[in-house]
């Protein structure tokens, strides 16, 4: 087994971010190696969520780690949202692959997901409040929607802009 490593997280707007995740098929070792890498590239980046989609690994695979002391994995293989309150709450939200932008997004207030965990084995979650928001955003990387896409097309332009000025910079 090869030492987990950092993966490259694609910036919005790369179209990539627009594909839709195929569900996984198989829980190996390749499965697996994917998780170890998505955790240590989400701490690194300071993140509280991963979807694989942002790694260009277009499958249906989901990390997230909303504790304070970042110790607290949670991997959600193949998710499915099977219940989401009517009732709604805007929320800044924030994004790996939209770095240093914040904006507000209106989402339920809690889910409940059912999914399977890096053993294959199912699990049934009901979340709430960060947890909640966090899952919504990362299932919504597997359907090829950033967050953004919730906000005006004005801000969306203006965050495209910034962004496509950010990476020039960072070419130079």
């Amino acid at each position: 087994m090869t030492a987990p490593k950092i993966l490259p997280i694609l910036r919005y707007p790369d179209p990539r971010l627009h594909t839709v995740a195929k569900p996984v098929g198989a829980i190996d070792q390749r499965i697996r190696s994917l998780i170890d890498d998505m955790l240590l590239t989400m701490y690194d980046a300071n993140g509280i969520g991963l979807a694989a989609t942002q790694v260009n690994v277009h499958e249906r695979l989901v990390i997230i780690d909303v504790s304070e002391e970042r110790d607290a994995p949670l991997v959600l293989i193949n998710p499915e949202i099977t219940w989401a309150s009517p009732e709604k709450q805007k929320a800044e939200e924030g994004c790996l692959s939209v770095p240093e932008i914040y904006d507000g997004v209106e989402r339920s207030v809690a889910v409940k997901v059912t999914a399977l965990d890096a053993n294959g084995t199912t699990q049934q979650i009901e979340a709430e409040g960060l947890l909640a928001v966090c899952i919504q955003h990362e299932l919504d990387h597997l359907l090829g929607k950033v967050f953004v896409e919730y906000l005006s097309p004005l801000k969306r332009n203006r965050i495209k802009t910034k962004l496509a000025k950010v990476a020039r910079d960072d070419k130079r």
